[in-house]
């Protein structure tokens, strides 16, 4: 459907699994990743996520915001309701969504693209977050190990 693009396909999709990711490393819950080239005239892959509070996805924005910047790929828009219960960040052929898990569950965007191919997006076992790889030696390394394998067994 959407002609307008000259990205790579492969790397759009890298790009989207990333952002994914780092949603996941930012706190974020039941974070979804859709295919939905061929199926949506706006973008091709859709993020969706649920945040613990406003303050949690401001910083979740920015990190994907961060992500991008990273890789050239600056956000087309940002936009964020008035008491941030519902953030998008826009870079045209991703669109990641963080909600607070009320707002996810009223507008259901899972439902609206539901005929979206859901993309696997979780690291393989063992592989580290970026900048996490190389401070694991002291205590407070240990605690927080603790807490991301308690994340993992979660998803």
């Amino acid at each position: 459907m959407r002609s307008r693009t000259t990205s790579d396909p492969e790397s759009t999709r890298q790009f989207a699994i990333d952002i994914a990711r780092t949603l996941a490393d930012s706190k974020c819950s039941d974070v979804i990743l859709l295919d939905v080239r061929g199926r949506s005239q706006v973008t091709d892959y859709v993020i969706i996520g649920s945040g613990t509070s406003q303050r949690q996805m401001r910083a979740a924005a920015q990190d994907i915001e961060d992500v991008g910047k990273a890789r050239g790929q600056h956000p087309f828009r940002t936009n964020a309701d008035q008491s941030s219960t519902w953030i998008v960040v826009d870079f045209v052929e991703i669109v990641a969504h963080l909600f607070e898990p009320d707002q996810r569950l009223y507008y259901d965007l899972e439902l609206l693209h539901a005929d979206g191919k859901r993309i696997e997006w979780r690291r393989p076992e063992g592989e580290l977050p970026p900048g996490r790889g190389s401070s694991g030696g002291s205590s407070g390394g240990a605690a927080s190990s603790g807490r991301a394998s308690a994340g993992k067994a979660e998803r």
